[in-house]
């Protein structure tokens, strides 16, 4: 797919695997982007399943994340699926939670922090004991996970702010801008 689209991508269209998006930032411009992509498409005998298709919306599901023109947030449904969970019980669970927790990790300032007594419970010859440190972090994640952030493009006319955390078992960064009110908008949580 990359290979066919190489020209457009990153501009008109993004790729990943088989999801697609069309992009632009007017309407009319929309529209000539999706009939070369269409065009694009019916060159090379390529079809899309119409019951995956969505046009002429401002914002939408995508690998897992809602984006829309002014940000990207997380879903809502992986959000409700960890608030659900119960706390684990076994080596595989806590795997399970670990790595949800890893696919929405820009979201979670500290996560590894955060986390730190379950990351005990991975090691090898380990019986999983969950203590009151395991559920403390188990419910700071899910509590930071009521509001959990929105990543939003930065701003040309702000300068921004480079956050380093630097501890004896982590390291992380985020870049932050300031908007009108003074308050932190974040672009990047690594």
């Amino acid at each position: 797919m990359v290979t066919l689209f190489h020209d457009m991508m990153h501009k008109e269209i993004e790729v990943y695997v088989n999801n697609m998006i069309a992009k632009s930032k007017e309407e009319e411009g929309h529209l000539v982007n999706l009939k070369q992509l269409f065009e694009r498409l019916k060159k090379y005998k390529l079809r899309l399943d119409p019951v995956k298709c969505t046009f002429g919306v401002k914002s939408g599901k995508l690998l897992g994340f809602v984006v829309s023109e002014k940000s990207i947030e997380v879903n809502p449904d992986k959000v409700k699926a960890i608030m659900e969970l119960p706390p684990p019980s076994t080596m595989r669970e806590v795997r399970s939670f670990l790595g949800r927790l890893n696919y929405i990790a820009r979201f979670i300032a500290n996560l590894t922090d955060k986390c730190q007594p379950l990351f005990r419970l991975l090691r090898k010859n380990v019986a999983v004991e969950w203590d009151d440190e395991c559920q403390k972090a188990f419910d700071t994640v899910k509590a930071y996970l009521i509001q959990p952030p929105m990543l939003v493009p930065p701003s040309r006319d702000r300068p921004l702010i480079l956050y380093l955390t630097v501890r004896r078992q982590s390291l992380g960064c985020m870049l932050g801008q300031k908007d009108d009110s003074h308050r932190q908008s974040k672009q990047s949580i690594i």
